[in-house]
Protein backbone atom coordinates (compact mmCIF):
# COMPACT_ATOMS: atom_id res chain seq x y z
CA UNK A 1 0.00 0.00 0.00
CA UNK A 2 2.53 2.33 1.19
CA UNK A 3 4.39 1.51 -2.28
CA UNK A 4 1.46 2.33 -4.46
CA UNK A 5 1.16 5.76 -2.52
CA UNK A 6 4.55 6.88 -3.30
CA UNK A 7 4.29 5.64 -6.71
CA UNK A 8 0.63 7.71 -7.14
CA UNK A 9 2.47 11.26 -5.23
CA UNK A 10 5.52 10.33 -7.38
CA UNK A 11 3.19 10.74 -10.54
CA UNK A 12 1.26 13.67 -9.79
CA UNK A 13 4.55 15.71 -8.77
CA UNK A 14 6.12 14.53 -12.12
CA UNK A 15 2.60 16.01 -13.74
CA UNK A 16 3.05 19.02 -11.99
CA UNK A 17 6.66 19.71 -12.34
CA UNK A 18 6.26 18.77 -16.47
CA UNK A 19 2.74 20.92 -16.65
CA UNK A 20 4.95 23.69 -14.81
CA UNK A 21 7.31 23.89 -17.39
CA UNK A 22 5.66 23.59 -20.45
CA UNK A 23 3.17 26.27 -19.41
CA UNK A 24 6.42 28.86 -18.34
CA UNK A 25 7.81 27.36 -22.43
CA UNK A 26 5.25 28.54 -23.77
CA UNK A 27 5.24 31.78 -22.22
CA UNK A 28 8.03 32.69 -24.11
CA UNK A 29 7.77 30.86 -27.33
CA UNK A 30 5.32 29.69 -29.86
CA UNK A 31 3.05 26.65 -29.38
CA UNK A 32 4.90 24.35 -32.12
CA UNK A 33 1.89 21.43 -32.66
CA UNK A 34 -0.88 20.17 -30.77
CA UNK A 35 -2.71 17.27 -29.95
CA UNK A 36 -5.48 18.44 -32.17
CA UNK A 37 -3.59 18.99 -35.11
CA UNK A 38 -1.75 15.99 -34.75
CA UNK A 39 -4.96 14.08 -34.47
CA UNK A 40 -6.60 16.26 -37.56
CA UNK A 41 -6.58 13.52 -40.66
CA UNK A 42 -6.13 17.00 -43.04
CA UNK A 43 -3.11 18.07 -43.99
CA UNK A 44 -2.09 21.20 -41.22
CA UNK A 45 -1.55 24.79 -42.48
CA UNK A 46 -0.50 27.12 -39.30
CA UNK A 47 1.28 30.24 -39.15
CA UNK A 48 2.28 31.74 -36.14
CA UNK A 49 1.70 35.35 -35.93
CA UNK A 50 2.45 37.64 -32.80
CA UNK A 51 -0.71 39.45 -31.20
CA UNK A 52 0.85 43.09 -32.79
CA UNK A 53 0.73 41.37 -36.39
CA UNK A 54 -2.78 40.51 -36.28
CA UNK A 55 -5.88 43.05 -36.45
CA UNK A 56 -7.23 44.16 -33.28
CA UNK A 57 -10.85 43.54 -34.96
CA UNK A 58 -10.25 39.84 -34.66
CA UNK A 59 -9.66 40.27 -31.04
CA UNK A 60 -12.89 42.03 -30.67
CA UNK A 61 -14.69 39.83 -32.76
CA UNK A 62 -13.71 37.11 -30.41
CA UNK A 63 -14.36 38.24 -27.33
CA UNK A 64 -17.72 39.48 -28.72
CA UNK A 65 -18.35 35.90 -29.94
CA UNK A 66 -16.98 33.90 -27.39
CA UNK A 67 -16.08 35.21 -24.00
CA UNK A 68 -17.41 38.92 -23.14
CA UNK A 69 -16.11 38.98 -19.66
CA UNK A 70 -12.41 37.72 -20.85
CA UNK A 71 -11.20 40.63 -19.34
CA UNK A 72 -12.87 40.25 -15.76
CA UNK A 73 -12.68 36.76 -15.14
CA UNK A 74 -10.15 35.06 -13.62
CA UNK A 75 -9.99 32.45 -16.50
CA UNK A 76 -13.57 30.56 -15.61
CA UNK A 77 -17.02 32.72 -15.88
CA UNK A 78 -18.90 31.06 -13.52
CA UNK A 79 -22.05 32.50 -14.44
CA UNK A 80 -21.58 31.37 -17.77
CA UNK A 81 -21.02 27.93 -17.00
CA UNK A 82 -24.08 27.73 -14.48
CA UNK A 83 -26.71 29.17 -17.36
CA UNK A 84 -24.83 26.05 -19.99
CA UNK A 85 -25.79 23.77 -17.03
CA UNK A 86 -29.04 24.33 -16.86
CA UNK A 87 -29.50 24.50 -20.75
CA UNK A 88 -27.70 21.17 -21.00
CA UNK A 89 -29.90 19.73 -18.44
CA UNK A 90 -33.23 20.87 -20.24
CA UNK A 91 -31.63 19.86 -23.73
CA UNK A 92 -30.70 16.33 -22.30
CA UNK A 93 -34.34 16.17 -21.61
CA UNK A 94 -35.33 17.28 -24.69
CA UNK A 95 -32.70 15.49 -26.75
CA UNK A 96 -31.16 19.00 -28.18
CA UNK A 97 -27.75 19.93 -28.43
CA UNK A 98 -25.19 19.86 -25.64
CA UNK A 99 -23.33 23.21 -25.68
CA UNK A 100 -20.45 24.84 -23.56
CA UNK A 101 -19.95 27.78 -21.11
CA UNK A 102 -16.05 27.91 -21.77
CA UNK A 103 -14.19 30.78 -21.61
CA UNK A 104 -11.23 31.62 -23.88
CA UNK A 105 -8.98 31.26 -21.38
CA UNK A 106 -9.81 27.29 -20.78
CA UNK A 107 -10.23 26.69 -24.70
CA UNK A 108 -6.72 28.04 -24.99
CA UNK A 109 -5.91 25.58 -22.21
CA UNK A 110 -8.01 22.78 -24.06
CA UNK A 111 -6.40 23.96 -27.37
CA UNK A 112 -2.96 23.93 -26.54
CA UNK A 113 -2.13 20.91 -23.35
CA UNK A 114 -4.82 18.87 -23.73
CA UNK A 115 -7.94 17.04 -26.48
CA UNK A 116 -10.96 17.62 -28.13
CA UNK A 117 -14.02 16.13 -26.71
CA UNK A 118 -15.44 15.92 -23.07
CA UNK A 119 -15.09 13.62 -19.91
CA UNK A 120 -14.55 14.68 -16.53
CA UNK A 121 -10.59 13.86 -16.83
CA UNK A 122 -10.07 15.99 -19.47
CA UNK A 123 -12.15 19.03 -17.76
CA UNK A 124 -10.45 18.91 -14.69
CA UNK A 125 -6.83 18.92 -16.50
CA UNK A 126 -8.76 21.50 -18.31
CA UNK A 127 -9.40 23.77 -15.19
CA UNK A 128 -5.78 23.00 -14.08
CA UNK A 129 -3.77 24.32 -16.91
CA UNK A 130 -6.30 27.59 -17.07
CA UNK A 131 -5.77 28.23 -14.04
CA UNK A 132 -1.41 27.85 -14.69
CA UNK A 133 -2.05 30.05 -17.85
CA UNK A 134 -4.10 32.70 -16.12
CA UNK A 135 -1.19 33.16 -13.68
CA UNK A 136 1.57 32.74 -15.49
CA UNK A 137 0.45 34.34 -19.10
CA UNK A 138 -1.61 36.85 -18.42
CA UNK A 139 -4.35 37.84 -20.93
CA UNK A 140 -2.56 39.13 -23.43
CA UNK A 141 -0.63 35.84 -24.21
CA UNK A 142 -3.53 33.94 -23.70
CA UNK A 143 -5.12 36.21 -26.53
CA UNK A 144 -2.12 35.67 -28.56
CA UNK A 145 -2.11 32.01 -28.28
CA UNK A 146 -6.02 31.17 -28.57
CA UNK A 147 -5.85 33.36 -31.98
CA UNK A 148 -2.76 31.21 -33.55
CA UNK A 149 -3.89 28.02 -32.13
CA UNK A 150 -7.52 27.81 -32.33
CA UNK A 151 -8.67 25.93 -35.36
CA UNK A 152 -10.16 28.33 -38.34
CA UNK A 153 -10.96 25.73 -41.51
CA UNK A 154 -10.10 22.36 -42.13
CA UNK A 155 -6.63 21.70 -41.34
CA UNK A 156 -6.21 25.40 -40.92
CA UNK A 157 -4.85 26.77 -37.24
CA UNK A 158 -4.62 30.09 -36.12
CA UNK A 159 -5.62 33.89 -37.59
CA UNK A 160 -2.81 34.80 -40.23
CA UNK A 161 -3.42 30.84 -41.78
CA UNK A 162 -7.44 31.21 -41.58
CA UNK A 163 -7.16 35.20 -43.09
CA UNK A 164 -4.96 33.71 -45.80
CA UNK A 165 -7.42 30.96 -46.73
CA UNK A 166 -10.33 32.80 -47.27
CA UNK A 167 -9.37 36.33 -47.91
CA UNK A 168 -5.54 36.11 -49.27
CA UNK A 169 -4.37 38.55 -47.05
CA UNK A 170 -2.95 38.89 -43.95
CA UNK A 171 -4.24 38.62 -40.39
CA UNK A 172 -2.86 42.16 -39.67
CA UNK A 173 -5.74 43.39 -41.69
CA UNK A 174 -8.70 42.06 -40.99
CA UNK A 175 -12.00 44.14 -41.71
CA UNK A 176 -14.92 44.30 -39.45
CA UNK A 177 -17.05 41.70 -41.77
CA UNK A 178 -13.93 39.40 -42.44
CA UNK A 179 -13.36 39.74 -38.71
CA UNK A 180 -17.18 38.71 -37.46
CA UNK A 181 -17.37 35.90 -39.96
CA UNK A 182 -13.90 33.69 -38.74
CA UNK A 183 -15.67 34.45 -34.93
CA UNK A 184 -18.74 33.06 -36.32
CA UNK A 185 -17.34 29.94 -38.03
CA UNK A 186 -14.86 29.37 -34.96
CA UNK A 187 -17.07 26.63 -33.08
CA UNK A 188 -17.42 24.76 -35.81
CA UNK A 189 -14.88 25.67 -38.44
CA UNK A 190 -14.89 22.63 -40.64
CA UNK A 191 -18.79 23.30 -41.19
CA UNK A 192 -19.60 26.85 -41.17
CA UNK A 193 -18.39 28.58 -44.11
CA UNK A 194 -16.61 32.46 -43.99
CA UNK A 195 -16.71 33.06 -47.55
CA UNK A 196 -20.75 34.01 -48.51
CA UNK A 197 -21.97 32.45 -45.04
CA UNK A 198 -25.22 32.11 -45.18
CA UNK A 199 -28.26 31.13 -43.10
CA UNK A 200 -27.18 31.02 -38.98
CA UNK A 201 -23.56 31.88 -39.87
CA UNK A 202 -24.15 34.81 -41.81
CA UNK A 203 -26.84 35.80 -39.09
CA UNK A 204 -24.43 35.32 -36.31
CA UNK A 205 -21.80 37.13 -37.90
CA UNK A 206 -24.00 40.50 -38.42
CA UNK A 207 -24.88 39.99 -34.56
CA UNK A 208 -21.23 40.00 -33.69
CA UNK A 209 -20.13 42.40 -35.99
CA UNK A 210 -22.61 44.60 -34.07
CA UNK A 211 -20.94 43.64 -31.12
CA UNK A 212 -18.13 44.70 -31.51
CA UNK A 213 -18.71 47.71 -31.33
CA UNK A 214 -19.86 47.25 -27.52
CA UNK A 215 -16.49 45.78 -27.21
CA UNK A 216 -14.73 48.69 -28.06
CA UNK A 217 -16.87 51.43 -26.41
CA UNK A 218 -16.98 49.31 -23.12
CA UNK A 219 -13.05 48.61 -22.88
CA UNK A 220 -13.84 44.96 -23.17
CA UNK A 221 -10.35 43.86 -25.12
CA UNK A 222 -8.49 46.53 -22.78
CA UNK A 223 -6.48 44.01 -21.05
CA UNK A 224 -4.90 42.73 -24.26
CA UNK A 225 -3.76 45.84 -24.74
CA UNK A 226 -2.71 47.70 -21.96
Amino acid sequence: MGCILKTLVSLVVGFIGISLLLVIAYRFVPVPYTATMAMDANSVTKDWEPLASIDRNLVSAVIAAEDGKFCSHDGFDREAIEQAFQRNLQAKEKGGVIRGGSTISQQTAKNVFLWQGGGYVRKGLEAWFTFLIEQIWGKRRIMEVYLNVAETGIGTYGAEAGAQRYFNHSAGRLSVSEASRMAAALPLPKERSVVNPSGFTRRYGNTIAARMGSVRRGRLDACVYE
